[in-house]
């Protein structure tokens, strides 16, 4: 074998950007993420989880919901008041619509795919109906006073819960009139500061599940308007929740960086009476869960550390293997990091920028493993800033150092180097 030398590179500050929200597909293998710079990606659960399509981020879109509808369409809102369909053979955002009621928190697909919930800063839950090409507003439905930070469609496409600060209330979507409300910090120590309804479910039976900012998972019986159960996970927030398809299994993800799940098991054994319990706490994650999905056969959770954790249900598993195995995706799938080998010069990529640099050298030579000192330091040559909001998706510097190329959505750019004793410039082409 021949010698070769292997540089240790500490000088790229990659900062990956935070998982926001994630959507499994109805009856189908994709799971839809979004992350905290806008960049959504699309996993397929039968390749191994591999990460198939990347739609780069956009400095003003935000995403802060993710569903799928009808037909395999991907729609995506956020903070900017939009609701974007992402266009999945061409990897962008294919059209907007205007929500018409500021900021969007909160958006949801009915059991078909064919309508669409959004809930709005002014209060408004708006329905959309989808439809070939986009998507045509509806109707609004019964407006209250405070945001709509989480929402929920009945099974059966009849009701919608709808979850606020210090509230939650249920919505009749044919009358489109608000049929029950209920104070979730009634008869709480901590009434005087405000409960965050992060997350809310409404089950085919009528119960309605929510996870608050006192790290509660409590069970409502809605027509009555009363607390079944009340479970404390964690003594911080519980961010997000999601539902199996049985509706038997829970995930619940907390700022703690834990997550929880609960299961509806039998009081007795072989008795008919059930009640949640909480089963099992992992602890994958160091910063806040903010959002958890659950797939037939997995806990799936994402958080603010950028990690994606997949851990397969072991009841689920007829028998060990590859798929039994817990899965942890922490870095970019995509590559980064470009070298131009006779120049010596690396490219480094980020959102909005790129960074040129220069390796160092050493006229040391030493035995196999040992460290040799740098008579020359890496050196930062330049930094090209990309113009425009949308974000670089793919960059390259030729072998020879002379040229740099990157991508965005919608535009290719191509820029000259030149290295003199002056520094270095360069020259788009």
């Amino acid at each position: 074998m021949g010698e070769f030398e292997v540089h240790r590179v500490r000088f790229f500050g990659l900062v990956p950007a935070g998982v926001r929200c994630l959507a499994c597909q109805p009856r189908g293998p994709r799971l839809a993420l979004a992350r905290t710079d806008g960049a959504v990606e699309v996993y397929n659960f039968a390749a191994n989880y591999f990460q198939e399509k990347v739609i780069p981020g956009h400095e003003l879109r935000s995403v802060e919901s993710l569903c799928w509808a009808v037909g395999d369409r991907l729609f995506g809102a956020g903070l900017s008041g939009d609701i974007t369909e992402y266009d999945l053979a061409g990897l962008s955002a294919a059209r907007g619509v205007d929500g018409g009621g500021g900021p969007i928190w909160s958006m949801v697909a009915n059991g078909t795919g064919t309508q669409l919930a959004i809930g709005c800063e002014d209060g408004s839950v708006k329905i959309f109906q989808v439809v070939p090409g986009g998507i045509q507003f509806e109707r609004n439905l019964d407006r209250r006073k405070g945001r709509v930070l989480c929402l929920s469609w009945h099974p059966s496409g009849t009701h919608i819960v709808a979850g606020s600060i210090d509230f939650f209330r249920v919505i009749e979507v044919t009358s489109g009139q608000t049929v029950q409300r209920i104070m979730v910090n009634h008869h709480v120590e901590k009434a005087k500061c405000e409960c965050v309804v992060w997350a809310i479910a409404l089950l085919s039976s009528g119960t309605v599940v929510s996870a608050d900012s006192f790290g509660r998972v409590q069970f409502w019986d809605w027509e009555q308007g009363t607390l079944a159960e009340s479970h404390t996970v964690s003594t911080s927030a519980a961010l997000s929740l999601a539902v199996s398809e049985k509706e038997d299994s829970i995930i619940v993800g907390t700022s703690t960086g834990a997550t929880y799940q609960l299961q509806l098991l039998p009081v007795n054994l072989g008795g008919q009476e059930k009640r949640w319990v909480r089963t099992k706490p992992f602890q994958f994650h160091s910063h806040d869960v903010r959002a958890v999905a659950h797939s037939p056969a997995a806990l799936i959770s994402g958080g603010l550390d950028a990690q994606l954790v997949i851990r397969p249900l072991m009841e689920k598993m007829q028998k060990k293997g590859y798929d039994a195995a817990l899965r942890k995706f922490t870095f970019p799938h995509r590559r980064l990091v470009s070298c131009a080998r006779k120049a010596r010069l690396l490219l480094f990529q980020f959102s909005q920028y790129l960074e040129l640099w220069r390796l160092g050298s050493t006229e040391e030579t030493g035995k196999d493993g040992e460290v040799l000192s740098l008579c020359r330091m890496p050196e930062h040559l330049v930094q090209l800033k990309s113009k425009g909001p949308e974000h670089i998706y793919c960059s390259c510097v030729s072998p020879c150092g002379t040229w740099i190329g990157y991508s965005t959505a919608s535009r290719f750019h191509l820029y000259r180097v030149r290295c003199d004793g002056d520094g270095v410039s360069l020259r788009k082409v």
